[in-house]
């Protein structure tokens, strides 16, 4: 499956954006998805993962209650809402797609989009 991401941009500090990843396949429905994001300077990081069935997520602690990930598989898209935006949260986001394994672990994703890049000002 291929992957790719948009709707990065320029907001600031409590504004909020909404990130899509729009893949290609007819077997997106049966991947589980994920979002990454890249500071600089900083290793890749877990931000948020959705069951193939959308009926489970799952949110690293820092994006809890901020970010919400959903998907639409007739679209073949998976979504990521990022509300009350830190400067903390500036990175390049990707999205990702795995068949098995531990959601947080970028190891376990067979298929990465090139990225989009978020820049929260203060």
């Amino acid at each position: 499956v291929q992957l790719q991401a948009s709707g990065g941009g320029l907001v600031q500090a409590g504004g909020s954006l909404r990130l899509s990843c729009a893949a290609s396949g007819r077997t997106f429905s049966s991947y589980n998805m994920g979002w990454f994001r890249q500071a600089p300077g900083k290793e890749r990081e877990f931000v948020a993962a959705i069951r193939w069935s959308g009926d489970s997520t799952y949110y690293a602690d820092s994006v809890k209650g901020r970010f919400t990930i959903s998907r639409d598989n007739a679209k073949n898209a998976v979504y990521l809402q990022m509300n009350s935006l830190k400067p903390e949260d500036t990175a390049v986001y990707y999205c990702a797609a795995l068949t098995g394994g531990t959601y947080y672990y970028e190891g376990s994703y067979d298929f990465w989009g090139q990225g989009t890049q978020v820049t929260v000002s203060s």
